[in-house]
């Protein structure tokens, strides 16, 4: 039931950055449509956390890229992590299981928190690092050479992590590295002046968005939504009709707006004001069944604002018969 992620897209491209070295996408996948990026790199010193916009997509002390994949049916049908530039592997594991972190796991992973991953060393000081790859899919060995794009192995849930992504760590002379520009700390717009973006081409940003959306005869459980195996059958016959819709990236005063409409016109409206930032929530709305649900067509739409802003709207389509 899943609609093309469709987050609106900041273009954030600047000059380039003072220097020779560059980064690619480093997953095989569509950024807003197949893929999002759930946190950025931690750019508040302090005990707060901040995006490279001054926005909350991050959490304190992060120290890298996350790039996501709306649910763990998309992991598990594989998509490719590549090298985000030409290098020599410094370094790789594998054989961690694929599995949601919870705290009684942090013994069991300690030492091993990027789970299965690799190393790369690109010269000049750069190195990139590419964590919580899926078990038994890393391809590469110590000492071998790898160009850019070269497949690493695929995202994955190993090591301590709650959702499948690829957290993407750069560093130069073994200090941390944003690639997404090293504005300086109180600079909050959209238009970074000084140093920019190492991604070539630059990559876009997004505030939030809407990862999936669905229908269900009942509020389905969050987990079934982070999964992917959500959506139900709706029959004339179903106890309720019930939309829902999984999002990133919300911030507390946004709002998110359900509705369905059928062939007697509108069967569901829901505006909600959301309480909390968070990284990733879902929202369902739904009505009990009085008499059989009409057959025909019914659609589903999902809008989060921001303000009066459309940060991101997804339809979805469902037959009833």
């Amino acid at each position: 039931m899943r609609a093309a992620l469709a987050a609106t897209f900041l273009s954030l491209a600047g000059p380039a950055l003072a220097s020779d070295f560059s980064l690619a996408l480093p997953v095989d996948c569509t950024l807003g449509e197949t893929c999002y990026i759930q946190q950025y790199m931690d750019r508040d010193p302090g005990p707060g956390a901040q995006d490279f916009t001054c926005g909350t997509l991050s959490y304190d002390g992060h120290r890298g890229t996350d790039f996501a994949l709306p649910t763990r049916a998309d992991m598990e049908a594989g998509v490719d992590v590549l090298a985000a530039a030409s290098g020599t592997v410094l370094g790789r594991r594998d054989g961690v299981e694929d599995a949601p972190f919870t705290p009684d796991r942090a013994e069991e992973i300690a030492g091993r928190e990027c789970g299965n991953g690799v190393v790369l060393d690109h010269g000049g000081g750069w190195v990139t690092q590419y964590c919580h790859l899926r078990r038994g899919s890393v391809t590469v060995a110590p000492g071998q050479r790898v160009e850019v794009g070269h497949r690493l192995g695929q995202i994955g849930m190993s090591g301590k992590t709650e959702f499948p992504h690829l957290h993407l760590s750069l560093r130069k002379d073994g200090a941390d590295v944003d690639p997404f520009g090293q504005a300086p700390e109180d600079h909050c717009d959209l238009s970074p002046t000084g140093d920019t973006m190492l991604w070539a081409p630059p990559l876009p940003y997004a505030a939030g968005g809407i990862l999936d959306i669905g229908f269900a005869d009942a509020i389905p459980r969050f987990d079934d939504i982070q999964a992917g195996n959500a959506d139900r059958a709706i029959t004339p016959s179903s106890p309720a009709f019930v939309i829902f819709a999984f999002a990133f990236g919300s911030r507390a005063g946004d709002r998110m707006i359900l509705t369905v409409t059928g062939p007697k016109g509108e069967l569901i409206r829901h505006e909600v004001t959301l309480e909390r930032t968070q990284a990733q929530l879902f929202r369902a709305a739904g009505r009990q069944m009085r008499s059989p649900w009409p057959a025909g067509t019914y659609e589903g739409i999902a809008t989060m604002l921001r303000g009066d802003t459309v940060i991101d709207q997804a339809r979805a389509v469902i037959q009833v018969e």
